[in-house]
């Protein structure tokens, strides 16, 4: 992106000044943009002309740093452009027209100026739209930034940026094994500031990392792969197992990239013939080998998975299949049912770690520790209903009681088990993705039904008890799995705010 500069957004003609705080924030943002900004030869020109010789030399040392555009079009050539703005009156006006006639040209793509007459002869020209004032382009360039605002993560988790990490951490040694320029590779991308996900134990060794970049461009695989805005999972590794962090990992990507209007994600690794631990995980959340990196000696495999079902065939697919190969996408068509399910705050917060009001965090999780049920993306809820209606594909609610009183998150079904008493057996089907414990489940005096499902979404707007009664969706609080209809359905997904373009009808 090359950026045209005018030398008003620097200058004051009357006194020396530093530059404007407005301008400072643009500058800064810009250049996290990688933005190439340049200045005009005229009017370069048109300052060296000033005769007095302090304020020229403050002038031109505020712009040297900036390059100049190389053989700019000139507006004397071009008799409907001279025509459509008029005349110039003076030397400034000559100056102020060559500038607006580099982005009628395309010699730029934009230009930042302060000048009101500039603008003014932009709409005329038809260019307005690529003419910004300071204020303008900051607002502009700024929604161009990576989105920061992503769900809340738990406190053994942190952000950080890859120039506080030490590369001879034991976590990159393989990686080192595997990519002969890894060393190289770690100090350009510590310098360009890129941001990174960190586990750090006790010992303050990194026991989990996710390295991530924002891309728009090609990828030269086999077959290549085009131009398109992609996340890549630069490197993402866990070495403190158990915990199910690679799916923490994997959850906090996908919702960097949902920040970032990003459908698809991307990740490039050599496959082990054997028990690859990585390709196991992200292959049951639809990652699929697209095409392959040709190396020296050996090659890599790319992994893409799109996040939005649409656009893609999904005909011949059930609905659970398409929860888990667009995750976070779903169907929610009349075909399937849906049930509200109340869950009590305590259970929610073990449960729904991400979940974005005010949860409170445990001690543990200060210490390094992870809650696992909250990791996980795969998730169980066990009850004491004898509901039996429920199948893989269905959608569940989950209505937050006792202090919001209100649905927050919605999930698929995974799979469904009903009435089932052996404390073994509901171990072994739930694993770590309950918020129960073994001691609980052994002292249930009734048989539990388990229903394993994939939490896709919080609500952006919870619905209330109050909203929902009022819609006739409730009569009153649920005590227990309730089921409602489509159309009742269809209000809450509506109300509760839940992106269109993520679900499949």
């Amino acid at each position: 992106m090359r950026i045209l500069l005018d030398t008003n957004i620097f200058i004051d003609r009357e006194q020396d000044h530093v530059l404007s705080r407005e301008l400072a924030k643009l500058l800064q943002t810009l250049n996290k943009l990688r933005a190439e900004l340049v200045i005009h030869p005229l009017s370069v020109s048109e300052l060296r002309r000033d005769s007095n010789i302090k304020r020229r030399e403050v002038n031109l040392s505020k712009i040297e740093a900036y390059s100049h555009l190389e053989r700019p079009p000139n507006p004397n050539n071009d008799t409907s452009f001279c025509e459509s703005i008029g005349p110039a009156k003076n030397s400034h006006d000559d100056v102020d027209n060559a500038l607006l006639y580099a982005v009628y040209k395309n010699a730029v793509e934009f230009f930042i100026t302060e000048d009101r007459e500039i603008h003014k002869k932009a709409h005329t020209i038809g260019v307005g739209e690529r003419v910004f004032l300071i204020s303008e382009a900051l607002y502009d360039f700024n929604r161009c930034l990576p989105s920061r605002e992503i769900s809340p993560t738990p406190p053994a988790l942190v952000k950080d940026n890859m120039h506080n990490l030490d590369p001879q951490d034991p976590i990159f040694d393989s990686l080192r094994v595997d990519y002969p320029g890894f060393d190289e590779w770690f100090i350009e991308k510590a310098q360009e500031g890129r941001e990174c996900y960190v586990h750090r134990r006790t010992d303050g060794s990194l026991g989990a990392i996710l390295i991530y970049k924002i891309e728009d461009e090609p990828i030269p695989s086999i077959p290549r792969l085009p131009k398109k805005k992609r996340l890549k999972i630069a490197t993402m590794k866990v070495e403190h197992v158990g915990y199910k962090i690679g799916e923490l990992l994997l959850k906090v990507s996908i919702d960097i990239a949902l920040k970032n209007n990003i459908t698809e994600i991307y990740l490039t690794h050599f496959t082990q013939p054997k028990g690859d631990r990585l390709i196991d995980l992200v292959s049951e959340y639809g990652f699929r080998k697209s095409s392959i990196l040709q190396h020296e000696n050996r090659q890599e495999d790319v992994y893409v998975k799109s996040l939005c079902a649409r656009g893609h065939d999904v005909s011949s697919l059930l609905p659970v299949q398409i929860s888990q190969l667009y995750y976070p996408s779903f169907y929610d068509g009349d075909s399937i049912r849906k049930f509200i399910i109340p869950i009590r705050p305590a259970f929610h917060d073990l449960l729904f770690t991400d979940f974005p009001r005010g949860r409170q965090t445990k001690i543990y999780e200060h210490s390094g520790e992870f809650g696992i049920e909250g990791n996980t993306i795969r998730k169980a809820y066990l009850t004491h209903s004898r509901i039996k209606k429920i199948e893989p594909g269905d959608i569940i609610l989950f209505y937050r009681s006792a202090d919001m009183k209100a649905i927050t998150s919605i999930g698929v079904v995974d799979n469904f088990f009903l009435d089932t008493s052996d404390p073994d057996d509901i171990i072994r089907i739930i694993g770590k993705r309950s918020v129960y414990s073994r001691d609980a489940i052994e002292r249930s005096n009734k048989p539990l039904t388990i229903i394993l499902f994939r939490h896709h979404f919080h609500l952006p707007h919870c619905v209330t008890i109050n909203e929902l009664r009022s819609a006739n969706v409730l009569s009153w609080a649920p005590q227990s799995i309730t089921e409602i209809d489509n159309t009742e359905y269809r209000w809450v997904k509506q109300q509760g705010g839940i992106n269109e373009s993520y679900t499949v009808h």
